[in-house]
């Protein structure tokens, strides 16, 4: 598949995972009376990751993510020039859909910045109000375990057909542990995106939302390559 369909995907994708995880946060967490809750939100960013897997995952690997880029090229399945194309696109990705968010939810005249468009954050921006150390354990940690169950559905041992639900339930399970702590990241674009608009605040601790990811996702990658040496 050429680079640039292949970059189209994951923009497209990202966006996708941006707009409908975010999205639900910020629209309908919190809606009168039929909110859907934490549960409703991570289960909202489990099935955008779940239904992009089988919509694109033939055409790019459906990373949507640059810390599961990073990852799957320590792991040994992402090619090196694969690797900045794909994070730009990812980061664009999720630059484009915080903007359609902000632009939508701002349509009943709510001030969706000052509630920090579902932005990540660690100390006073956490929800629960956790320290930095906290986050930044979590965000790795959260990363590292995603990474292995990434690398574990689409091993060629694995079943191929059923990767995007162990993928898409992973991500659910990891936004039902971790949001109370930095809103959950493990996923740079994500974090990026809403931040370019809320700035201040979230552009100064948008770091560790790189930082983490990376160092959990390269982990995850070099430790499922371990253990996957003697096939």
């Amino acid at each position: 598949m050429p680079l640039l369909n292949r970059v189209a995907a994951e923009f497209l994708g990202t966006l996708w995972l941006v707009l409908g995880g975010c999205g639900s946060a910020v629209l309908a967490a919190k809606f009168p009376e039929i909110g859907i809750g934490l549960v409703g939100v991570a289960l909202a960013f489990g099935l955008t990751l779940l239904t992009m897997v089988y919509a694109i995952g033939h055409i790019s690997g459906c990373h949507l993510n640059p810390a599961v880029t990073i990852g799957l090229f320590v792991g040994g399945r992402c090619k090196a020039g694969d690797v900045v194309p794909y994070i730009v696109a990812q980061v664009l990705g999720g630059i484009v859909a915080a903007w359609i968010l902000l632009t939508i939810a701002s349509g009943n005249g709510t001030d969706v910045l000052a509630g920090g468009l579902a932005s990540n954050g660690y100390g006073e921006h956490s929800p629960g109000g956790y320290t930095l150390g906290a986050a930044f354990l979590c965000e790795v940690v959260m990363t590292f375990f995603f990474l292995l169950i990434i690398m574990g559905a689409t091993d060629k041992l694995s079943s191929a057909g059923f990767a995007g639900i162990a993928i898409g339930l992973a991500l659910t399970l990891i936004h039902l542990i971790s949001i109370p702590v930095t809103n959950t990241s493990v996923n740079p674009a994500r974090s990026t995106g809403p931040a370019v608009f809320v700035s201040g605040w979230a552009i100064s601790q948008l770091w560790l939302f790189w930082v983490a990811p990376a160092i959990g996702a390269a982990l995850g990658g070099v430790v499922y390559r371990w253990l996957g040496r003697s096939k």
